[in-house]
C-alpha cells in the first residue's frame, strides 16, 4: 500500500473514531453551559443551518452517493487524490461520520452551541474537520506551483 493510501485511510479512520467518541460522550448525558457557548445535545436531520431537512430518510441516501460519487471521481483523477490525499482522508471520515449518525440516530449528533452575541448553528467536531480539509485543498491549491 502506498503513501497516499496509507495517509487517506489513517486519516479517515482517525477522525471517524475520534469524532464518534466525542459524540457518544453527548449521547451519554454530557452537557456544560457557559456564557458563551453551550455543550448539548442536539439531531439535525438537515445539513448545514438544517437545510434540506424537508428530505427526511432520503437525505442520507444522497450523501452516501455523493460522497461516492466523489470517490469514484478521484479514483480516476489520481493526480488529485495524491496532492490532496490528507484533505480528503478528513472530509472523507467527517462526511462518513455524519452520515453514520443519519443511520444509526436519525440526524446528525450535534452539540457545540456559540450563544454570546449572537447564536450560531448547533455543529460538531466533524463539521470543523470538513471545514479544515476544505481549507486544506484551497490552501494547497493556491500553493501549487503554477504551469507555464
Amino acid at each position: 500500500m502506498n503513501k497516499t493510501w496509507i495517509t487517506i485511510l489513517a486519516s479517515v479512520c482517525f477522525i471517524f473514531i475520534s469524532d464518534q467518541i466525542i459524540k457518544n460522550v453527548f449521547l451519554d448525558g454530557f452537557r456544560w453551559n457557559s456564557n458563551f457557548f453551550s455543550l448539548i445535545l442536539t439531531y439535525n436531520k438537515g445539513v448545514a443551518f438544517s437545510m434540506f431537512s424537508f428530505l427526511d430518510e432520503y437525505l442520507k441516501y444522497l450523501q452516501l452517493f455523493l460522497v461516492s460519487a466523489l470517490g469514484i471521481y478521484l479514483l480516476f483523477h489520481k493526480e488529485v487524490l495524491h496532492y490532496h490525499s490528507l484533505a480528503i482522508g478528513i472530509i472523507t471520515g467527517a462526511a462518513l461520520s455524519n452520515i453514520y449518525d443519519r443511520f444509526i440516530h436519525g440526524g446528525v449528533v450535534d452539540y457545540f452551541f456559540w450563544h454570546y452575541g449572537f447564536e450560531f448553528a448547533v455543529f460538531n467536531f466533524a463539521d470543523v474537520m470538513i471545514d479544515f480539509g476544505v481549507f486544506l485543498v484551497l490552501y494547497r491549491s493556491w500553493k501549487m506551483p503554477k504551469e507555464a
